[in-house]
C-alpha cells in the first residue's frame, strides 16, 4: 500500500474537514444540531448503501482498487461508505449555514410550478430511458420523493433548498470531478456508460447531479423533522435561532 492507496479516503477527509471545524463557531454551532443530523443521516444512508451495493454488484459501476486502502463492507470500499457520511455532513452544514443569513422566498405558484415540472421531467426521463438502471432509477426515485415531501409532507424549505444548492455544486464538481478522473490517469469510481445517458459535465455523469441532489433531499428532510422535534421538545419556538 502507497500513498496513493489514500486518495478516496483523503477526499472525504477534504470534504468533512472545514464544515466540522466551523461547527464550533457562535454563530453558527452546528455542532448543537449533530445528534439530529447523525440519527438522520444514518439512516438515509443505509438506503443509499445498499443501493450502491446493488449496483456495484451488477457492475453498473465500480471501484479503481488503485485508489482505495482495500478495506470493505461487504462489496464497498469503506471510503465509499464514509462518502455518504461526509458529503452530506459538509452539505447539509452549508445549508445550514446559508439558510441562517439568507432566506429565499418563492410565491406559491412559482413553487408549484417549478416543483410539478420539475417532477414531470424526471419521471418522464426516467421512464423513457427505463432500459438504463442509473437514470431510471434516479431521476424515477427523486421525482417522486420530490412530489412526496412537497405535498404529502408539505415542507416549506424546497425553496431555500433549490436556490442553495448550485453552490453546494461547486465543491460537489470538485469532489466528484476527481473521483471520477479529473486529475487523475484513471477514475477512482468508473461508470458503466450503458447504464446512463452517456452525458458528461467535465468526467461527471450528468445522473450524478440528481443523485447528489436526491442523497441531499433525504437527508435534510429527515434533519428537519428530528431538529424541529428536538426543539419542541426543549420548548424553543420553531424559528429560534442559536446565535
Amino acid at each position: 500500500m502507497n500513498y496513493v492507496n489514500f486518495t478516496y479516503l483523503i477526499l472525504n477527509f477534504i470534504t468533512v474537514f472545514v464544515p466540522v471545524i466551523f461547527s464550533f463557531h457562535p454563530k453558527l454551532q452546528f455542532y448543537k444540531k449533530w445528534k439530529s443530523f447523525f440519527i438522520a443521516n444514518i439512516s438515509i444512508a443505509a438506503i443509499f448503501i445498499l443501493w450502491d451495493m446493488l449496483f456495484t454488484k451488477h457492475g453498473i459501476w465500480g471501484f479503481n482498487n488503485n485508489y482505495i486502502t482495500g478495506i470493505y463492507l461487504a462489496n464497498l470500499p469503506i471510503e465509499e461508505v464514509l462518502f455518504f457520511i461526509c458529503i452530506p455532513f459538509s452539505c447539509v452544514f452549508t445549508y445550514h449555514c446559508l439558510n441562517l443569513f439568507f432566506m429565499f422566498k418563492w410565491k406559491n405558484n412559482m413553487e408549484n410550478f417549478v416543483v410539478i415540472l420539475f417532477s414531470i421531467i424526471l419521471l418522464i426521463t426516467g421512464i423513457y430511458y427505463h432500459q438504463k438502471l442509473y437514470t431510471a432509477t434516479t431521476f424515477i426515485s427523486l421525482g417522486i420523493f420530490i412530489l412526496t415531501i412537497k405535498y404529502i409532507a408539505k415542507v416549506t424549505w424546497l425553496p431555500n433548498l433549490i436556490s442553495i444548492y448550485p453552490v453546494l455544486l461547486i465543491p460537489f464538481f470538485i469532489i466528484n470531478g476527481v473521483l471520477t478522473g479529473t486529475g487523475l490517469e484513471h477514475p477512482i469510481v468508473w461508470y458503466n456508460n450503458s447504464e446512463n445517458l452517456g452525458i458528461r459535465l467535465l468526467t461527471i455523469p450528468i445522473e450524478d447531479v440528481f443523485y447528489g441532489f436526491e442523497l441531499i433531499v433525504a437527508n435534510l428532510f429527515l434533519f428537519e423533522l428530528l431538529d424541529k422535534k428536538n426543539k419542541a421538545s426543549i420548548h424553543l419556538p420553531e424559528n429560534t435561532l442559536f446565535i
